[in-house]
């Protein structure tokens, strides 16, 4: 039962004047999709980011994060020239101070959706941040010899080496900046314990429920194959995502496939995709519907944090096929919504596209919607505000 007080800190809570803060706002991705429910929660909440594409955002986002009927800040890094603010690494030793130089003072309470800088901006006493967490930072902590060995001359990498020392540094300092930290999974919960010793609590992101297509959609047309389903990527085409091995695996088995998404690798990857395969770029949420409601099944091939895009193909009844590591495992029941593969060959993904298509038609596609409700919108709404509230009673016990 709902004690007077607790009605008291519930009401507080709805009276706060909030702030939200995200790295980067040049790219729609599932970080941002997270984004936008929290502008749905606090619709008059200023987006203070470190660097700001109004055009890429107004195209592919929603209102909030396209400016309109929004306040949006961006740091000093927006003054850098589009050349270098499109070349982010090269920014890299001024990211640490970026989100210090945000002016938070008047905000009761600030939420910063991190998964490297935001964490680290600087409240006053009284303000309650709370920070949502992607991921701890990948390139400082699980993939720094990678980002290191990626650099073509040798005589910079000494460099590079006593620059990622710098930021671990700092980040660790950064992570004891907030009040509370909220993990986007399981995985993400033990790598945050692992690396800043904090403890944190899993709150799994938004999935929206997108409108059912038009069942009689012509993209299977595309492939001129009569009768014939594709299999489906849905990523940001960067190294880590893995999405060249899904194109080097299906280039051998040569099945149709597509793949959605944008990012550096894209260039290369259409080159070096077979006839069976279309790289399509970005496209919006109703095209991308048609697409997850056409799809035979989804390929996810990276180990991430979450995969929120394994989520979204689920709640159109489509099994998935994931790399067996990170947020995969507590999204996945194998034979029941997808299948696993073991190892990111192109040998062992095609394996487990063979085991799939051996157990395709034991699939059923209402189980599978039914285990994407576990990640709905709604839910993670009521499990924020929980949060928010809790923090409200504690910092007015404190006060009292």
């Amino acid at each position: 039962m709902t004690s007077d007080k607790d009605n008291i800190y519930k009401k507080k809570s709805q009276e706060l004047k909030v702030a939200l803060v995200h790295d980067f706002l040049v790219q729609y991705g599932g970080a941002e999709k997270v984004l936008e429910s929290l502008c749905e929660m606090f619709p008059k909440a200023p987006i203070y980011t470190l660097l700001y594409d109004k055009e890429k955002m107004s195209a592919q986002g929603g209102p909030a994060l396209g400016g309109r009927n929004r306040e949006i800040h961006a740091s000093f890094l927006q003054k850098f020239p589009k050349f270098l603010r499109n070349r982010r690494r090269f920014l890299l030793p001024f990211m640490p101070t970026a989100p210090e130089t945000f002016d938070l003072r008047e905000y009761d309470l600030v939420i910063s959706s991190s998964g490297a800088w935001s964490k680290g901006i600087i409240t006053k006493l009284n303000t309650i941040h709370i920070a949502y967490i992607h991921s701890p930072m990948r390139f400082a902590w699980d993939y720094n010899e990678r980002y290191v060995n990626e650099i073509g001359k040798k005589n910079i990498r000494f460099f590079a080496r006593a620059m990622l020392n710098y930021i671990r540094v700092w980040d660790r300092q950064a992570a004891d900046r907030p009040d509370y930290l909220i993990a986007n999974s399981e995985y993400t919960r033990e790598r945050i314990k692992k690396y800043y010793r904090r403890n944190s609590r899993v709150i799994y992101p938004p999935v929206k429920k997108f409108q059912i297509p038009n069942p009689k959609s012509q993209i299977l047309n595309k492939f001129q194959i009569p009768n014939s389903k594709f299999f489906l990527v849905v990523s940001r085409l960067s190294a880590y995502k893995k999405v060249d091995l899904v194109v080097e695996t299906f280039n051998k088995l040569g099945f149709p496939l597509v793949v959605v998404g944008e990012g550096e690798q894209e260039k290369r990857l259409k080159k070096i995709a077979g006839k069976n395969i279309r790289i399509l770029g970005w496209q919006s949420d109703e095209k991308l519907a048609e697409y997850y409601a056409s799809a035979r099944a989804f390929i996810f091939p990276c180990e991430d944090d979450f995969g929120l895009t394994m989520v979204e193909a689920m709640s159109y009844g489509v099994p998935v096929i994931a790399f067996q590591k990170g947020g995969a495992k507590e999204i996945i029941q194998e034979g029941i919504n997808g299948e696993f593969f073991s190892a990111q060959t192109p040998e062992v993904l095609a394996d487990g596209v063979r085991r799939f298509m051996k157990n395709e038609n034991k699939y059923n596609k209402e189980i599978i919607k039914k285990s994407a409700e576990k990640f709905s919108e709604e839910r993670f709404k009521e499990n924020f505000m929980e949060i928010i509230e809790a923090n409200v009673k504690c910092k007015s016990q404190n006060a009292e």
